[in-house]
């Protein structure tokens, strides 16, 4: 029974339908943080450990899924305007139950390859989707709360699957990287229904006192801060995503099973949901450029450490500046995005677009490295090092032309 509201409106409905769709959105972004995460990680161990996947091999199926992520993200993106949020997410979470079920019943070298690729597909269509339904019905004053809330559920899940996935498949086997996805992607299907049943939260605009009013900054500013951190995010996918590929041949040098490759790799994804909660609850940050600079210089740093350290210890302290640096950047990309109100999904497909690119040039670049000079082991880190440094380039040039 809901009670209507007092002439006061003192009195509120005891459930309301927009809020629970909202809380659904994040509860299956929370899912697909897990499920993507544990399955795109995890699949360089099983084709390192099952068919002799070296780090060559796994970079060059890492660019490869990396460039579908970035032609079927931007064209989902637009796509999802005209086909609706609802059915575009049914066929993400078809598409990747469909790739999954491909790896069960194929599990030679193609069909891995091929299911990998058909989940990368259908994932393209979920994340944009997602990043502009959370903040559907949001005044302007209360985007920066939908954006802190949105990255730290999937930062949250991420960091968790990252974290136990190595002991899921040294537990029950390497035919858990495709059940334990496959149950969440086809419950979220289900969610999805229930979803698209609730109403579209109103957008409510609200009229503060001249004196409490924040103070924008000028549509200049905010467009100039959106191509920088538009341009940053890439690069820093191009270390996270170069990082993955080449988890198993860290474990192999360390002498680390999938199990505690889990636990010694996976600290700079709980550092970066702690930038994440620390930049939700502290606004000093938005539209200085020192701490997008700053942030992309560790990136460089730590990212190289990570990959040539020799020991453990180093791996575990440059960790603590990938997690923070990657933190930073991201959280930039998308508050700058959604703060220009810029959050439909063609905006969002453009984001993970975007990000496909840089999954696809960091690992490109490694593999060509290994390529050429196969007698240098650390050459596909310096290759995607100097790759960052170029970006780095770009940022200060930017930054320069923008005034």
């Amino acid at each position: 029974m809901v009670l209507p509201e007092s002439v006061g409106g003192n009195f509120r409905p005891f459930v309301n339908p927009a809020q629970k769709r909202r809380t659904l959105c994040y509860v299956i972004e929370g899912l697909s943080s897990f499920g993507t995460a544990f399955f795109f990680a995890y699949i360089y161990f099983f084709l390192h450990d099952r068919f002799g996947f070296l780090d060559k091999s796994n970079l060059i199926v890492a660019a490869v899924l990396g460039l579908c992520y970035a032609v079927a993200s931007w064209s989902a993106g637009r796509l999802a305007q005209s086909w609706g949020y609802y059915a575009t997410l049914k066929l993400g979470f078809g598409s990747m139950v469909a790739g999954l079920v491909i790896g069960l019943l194929f599990p030679s070298v193609i069909g891995v390859i091929v299911s990998a690729a058909v989940v990368t597909l259908g994932m393209s269509f979920i994340w944009p989707v997602l990043e502009a339904i959370v903040s559907q019905g949001e005044s302007p004053d209360h985007v920066p709360n939908a954006v802190g809330l949105y990255n730290i559920t999937w930062a949250v899940t991420n960091a968790i699957a990252l974290f136990i996935g190595g002991t899921l498949i040294v537990k029950f086997g390497y035919h858990t990287l495709f059940y334990v996805p496959l149950g969440l992607f086809a419950s979220q299907m289900a969610l999805t229904f229930w979803m698209e049943k609730l109403p579209v939260p109103t957008v409510i605009q609200k009229a503060p006192h001249l004196a409490d009013a924040p103070q924008r900054p000028s549509p200049k500013l905010t467009k100039s801060f959106q191509r920088m951190s538009w341009l940053a995010n890439p690069f820093a996918y191009i270390g996270i995503n170069t990082l993955l590929a080449v988890l198993p041949g860290i474990a192999t040098k360390f002498h680390l099973s999938p199990m505690f490759a889990g636990f010694a790799c996976s600290l700079w994804g709980f550092v970066r949901l702690l930038s994440f909660v620390a930049l939700w609850r502290w606004t000093g940050w938005h539209y200085r450029f020192r701490w997008l600079a700053t942030a992309y210089a560790m990136l460089i740093f730590s990212f190289a450490t990570i990959l040539i350290a020799p020991s453990l210890l180093m791996v575990l302290m440059a960790q603590l500046f990938f997690g923070a640096a990657i933190g930073l950047i991201y959280y930039s990309s998308l508050f700058y995005a959604m703060d220009a109100q810029d959050s439909t999904s063609e905006h969002g497909g453009i984001h993970e677009a975007a990000i496909g690119i840089g999954n696809c040039l960091g690992p490109a670049a490694g593999a060509t490295a290994l390529w050429l000079a196969p007698q240098n082991l650390n050459g596909g880190a310096w290759a995607v090092s100097g790759l960052l440094l170029a970006g780095l380039g770009g940022l200060l040039w930017l930054r320069k032309s923008s005034g």
